[in-house]
């Protein structure tokens, strides 16, 4: 017999089932190159590091730390911590088509963050990544500064070497993400606005394109293989991180051509797998060339910032 608190329970326990059915039938957050790419990025990176990069940084150990934090970020956008996922979402892409449409990128986040509100706009709907990126990127750089003191100094070094290691695989999540057109743009999961060749309107291209089909169908050698050689970053690094996002956004484009012709469906085709190949080797390439800058601008001296004036 069906007691009143067993009935309870059933009920509990079809409601609870009902509920996980919902959520694992939601489709998965937009996280560029989900975690397989992010890790590749951050492994083909931190592996084709110069010898004159310190061989602390260039270690088996390190490698495999700078791989595993490639996807950290994404691991900070849970229901779980709302106020850390609300934060810094908005620091994984930017839509560049409203933010050019507010003048120049400036090079401080809070300069840019003043003129998307005055605007009447919020940050969160165009997002900061270059910010973000060229922060931790400093981050970095001041982290080998100080790596080059202690060491001069013949004291320990083992401290700062785990904070380098960490801001270098940090660094790699918004690289990687960089790379992915879809970050750059307004029409990051569907086509919005005039469509006159038909491209999608779903909600599915995103992740379909930089999740299930990059880990079905690429593969260390042939991302490795498309790899530029390795170089110091001339000139100012937010300059050149902005106009790698805008290389990055020229290929919006190409993916919907790609999505519309079945590229990211299973095997898709040999186009649309050479194409993500080419991105995901523009974004180690980046990264190794981003982390091997900070060390060379790391032995220029600076003020001591605690100097009395």
């Amino acid at each position: 017999m069906l007691t009143l608190s067993s009935f309870v329970r059933l009920i509990s326990s079809a409601v609870a089932a009902a509920g996980l059915v919902c959520v694992l039938a939601q489709p998965p957050a937009a996280h560029a190159w989900g975690n397989g790419g992010h890790r590749l990025v951050n492994k083909l990176a931190a592996s084709s590091l110069p010898a004159n990069v310190p061989s602390f940084l260039r270690s088996p150990e390190a490698i495999i730390e700078i791989e595993y934090l490639g996807p950290e970020p994404d691991r900070w956008r849970s229901p779980a911590e709302p106020e850390l996922n609300a934060a810094q979402a908005l620091e994984h892409f930017i839509d560049l088509e409203p933010a050019d449409a507010l003048g120049p990128l400036p090079h401080r986040r809070l300069d840019f963050e003043a003129s998307v509100f005055a605007s009447g706009q919020r940050p969160e709907k165009i997002g900061l990544q270059p910010w973000e990126t060229t922060e931790v990127w400093e981050r970095l750089k001041a982290a080998m500064r100080e790596y080059r003191a202690l060491d001069a100094r013949h004291e320990n070094t083992r401290p700062v070497e785990q904070a380098i290691i960490f801001y270098a695989g940090w660094l790699g999540h918004y690289v990687g993400d960089g790379s992915q057109p879809l970050h750059t743009t307004i029409q990051y999961n569907g086509w919005v606005g005039p469509n006159p060749n038909g491209y999608t309107i779903g909600h599915q291209i995103h992740w379909q394109f930089e999740g299930p089909f990059v880990d079905a169908n690429l593969h260390e050698p042939e991302v490795r293989a498309k790899m530029t050689p390795a170089k110091a970053i001339d000139g100012d690094i937010f300059d050149a991180y902005v106009a790698y996002l805008r290389n990055s956004k020229t290929y919006v484009e190409r993916v919907y051509q790609l999505d519309k012709a079945d590229g990211f469906i299973g095997a898709g085709s040999r186009e649309s797998r050479e194409f993500t190949a080419e991105r995901l080797a523009a974004g180690a390439s980046m990264l190794r060339d981003m982390i091997y800058s900070a060390w060379l601008e790391s032995a220029k001296p600076v003020a001591d910032p605690y100097a009395v004036k």
